[in-house]
């Protein structure tokens, strides 16, 4: 079964090329399609944080994998199925970050923290809800943590 997605807004700003580390000295904007209004994002600046969707469009057919790799292409790293890592060659190249609300403007959103490049298309906004977070422990391998170590960085 094949369905349609469309960009909803594309991110704007921030980085031009998707280097791995200090992302969260990065600031971008979400700016709408034309086809939203202001009321599309009415409410959100009452939240701390936004979940984002987007397309790691710039990824080719040819580099997409399926199977098993080496994290950042690392033999020192296990090598792990691609749904067990969150590389940019993934089978529908979609993306998913929670990133830091600076401020809502009419239908630009801007962040802090997004791991997408400028051009970026989004595909959904959603804000992080409390409940929506993990219950319980989280648990993840040693090079899981080794890999995110100056992800977040600024």
């Amino acid at each position: 079964m094949a369905f349609d997605v469309e960009p909803i807004a594309y991110v704007r700003g921030g980085r031009v090329q998707a280097v791995d580390d200090d992302w969260d000295r990065e600031t971008a904007v979400v700016e709408l399609e034309p086809r939203f209004g202001p009321d599309a994002l009415a409410g959100l600046d009452a939240f701390s944080h936004v979940e984002i969707a987007f397309v790691f469009d710039r990824v080719p057919p040819e580099k997409i994998e399926t199977g098993a790799r080496h994290p950042r292409n690392r033999a020192d790293w296990p090598l792990v199925g691609i749904f067990a890592q969150r590389g940019k060659n993934r089978p529908n190249r979609i993306g998913i970050t929670i990133c830091r609300i600076e401020k809502v403007e009419g239908t630009r959103l801007h962040v802090r923290g997004l791991d997408a490049i400028d051009g970026t298309p989004v595909i959904d906004i959603k804000p992080v809800l409390r409940e929506f977070l993990p219950r319980g422990e989280v648990r993840q391998p040693d090079w899981a943590s080794e890999l995110m170590a100056g992800y977040w960085q600024a």
